[in-house]
């Protein structure tokens, strides 16, 4: 949630700024809101400022023993209309909140301009492409059997077994390895969240067609991101302790309501996959540059998987509703002959921490803190970059990198 004080004093700079995504902010509702307010807790105030009055003079004059019935008219009439003005300003708090749960977060200074994902700027290519293979990881693999998991699910499932489920195994074994070896403390979590978790990370209320939603107060985690972030939900945190650094292996469920008919072949869109979450809290001074090593370290993975990628910073037209800066990272695909993403790293500022009241103690007294996370990495979109950049068409097998031969045991996957 953006801050309202400086939505108020500053609202045409904010929604210039909004501007850049695309989001056009409602001045005018907003402004008819506020004032609505204004005038309500004006009246609340002058309300309960006569009744504490009025109700001195009673007790004064009851105790004097005069007559205390029109001061109890006067009194019950400023209860009355207080109940009402009240109850009429706790409406209209509630649409004010729902009307800046709404409101997606301001880029940052340092996010390029544009549109869409056509305008995002070009960081760095790490690792060169070698690989001649033109097969579908799906073709190459008969161990990822999506037949079989439409039998038992539907589509956009899949059923991984024999080795390549062995490989997935030690995929993620070695990612949680490298995310603790660079200072993550590593968590199990609930593979559910409740309303208020989802609301604190800008999944709800906007996204909700996005979710799978079990009962009326749970949902099944788009991302270890939600159960992470809300670690800290209504705490107050000591800046000595910054920045902390937590990870998780989840699986990750999504309905994908946006995307029918795009990559409904394989792994690449599933409705359950598996993630190894990176998650930062950091003083908002420094929370840049811990976006910077959250992404270093999502790209040792790629390194030591000796896969080729590319880094992308997204412009503001292609970020994330929570997010005010995002650097994707692309793994090489050979059968699409192009980059897929595989990691989005952002720093939300103090955006999810304002909506989940996530607090700093400083020397300089309170304020939000910062949350910044990203994938290190999508499970499933490495499995599909590892089989199809090291499948040897002439021996039929898949090479295993020296990185994960003492989790996987074997040099390679015959098939």
């Amino acid at each position: 949630m953006i801050d309202i004080k400086n939505l108020r004093e500053n609202i045409e700079k904010t929604a210039k700024s909004l501007s850049r995504r695309g989001y056009v902010l409602d001045i005018k509702r907003f402004q008819t809101l506020d004032e609505e307010r204004r005038t309500l807790q004006v009246n609340v105030e002058n309300y309960q400022s006569s009744r504490k009055k009025l109700s001195e003079e009673f007790g004064k004059l009851k105790a004097s023993g005069g007559d205390t019935s029109k001061l109890k008219i006067r009194i019950d009439e400023i209860n009355l209309n207080l109940k009402k003005d009240n109850e009429l300003l706790n409406s209209l708090l509630d649409s004010i909140n729902e009307f800046m749960l709404d409101i997606p977060n301001v880029p940052d200074e340092t996010t390029p301009d544009g549109s869409n994902e056509n305008d995002n700027l070009f960081i760095r290519k790490v690792g060169d492409v070698i690989s001649t293979n033109t097969k579908d990881h799906i073709d190459i693999a008969s161990n990822i059997d999506t037949d079989l998991a439409a039998k038992i699910a539907g589509a956009r499932f899949a059923v991984i077994k024999g080795d390549l489920a062995k490989l997935q195994r030690a995929l993620i074994t070695m990612m949680l390895d490298v995310a603790i070896k660079n200072g993550y403390e590593e968590y199990y979590l609930p593979y559910m969240a409740n309303r208020d978790s989802l609301i604190g990370t800008g999944n709800l209320p906007k996204f909700k067609e996005d979710l799978f939603q079990t009962s009326e107060n749970l949902f099944l985690i788009p991302t270890a991101e939600v159960p992470l972030t809300n670690i800290y939900r209504d705490e107050v945190i000591n800046e000595k302790e910054l920045p902390i650094k937590l990870t998780s292996h989840t699986p990750c469920f999504r309905s994908e309501a946006g995307s029918y008919g795009r990559d409904t072949k394989g792994l690449i869109r599933q409705h359950q996959f598996e993630k190894i979450e990176l998650f930062k809290i950091a003083h908002p001074n420094s929370s840049m540059n811990e976006l910077d090593g959250l992404l270093e370290n999502a790209e040792e993975i790629l390194q030591l998987l000796e896969l080729p990628y590319q880094v992308i910073q997204l412009c503001a037209g292609d970020i994330g509703f929570s997010s005010c800066k995002t650097y994707d990272i692309e793994v090489w695909m050979p059968s699409q002959n192009k980059y897929r993403e595989i990691s989005s790293c952002s720093n939300f500022g103090d955006f999810q921490a304002r909506r989940s009241n996530i607090k700093l103690n400083t020397s300089d007294g309170k304020c939000f803190a910062h949350t910044i996370n990203g994938s290190a990495l999508a499970v499933g979109r490495t499995l599909i970059a590892l089989i199809e950049n090291n499948f040897d068409k002439d021996k039929n097998t898949i090479s295993i990198p020296d990185v994960l031969k003492d989790y996987f045991h074997s040099d390679e996957i015959k098939l």
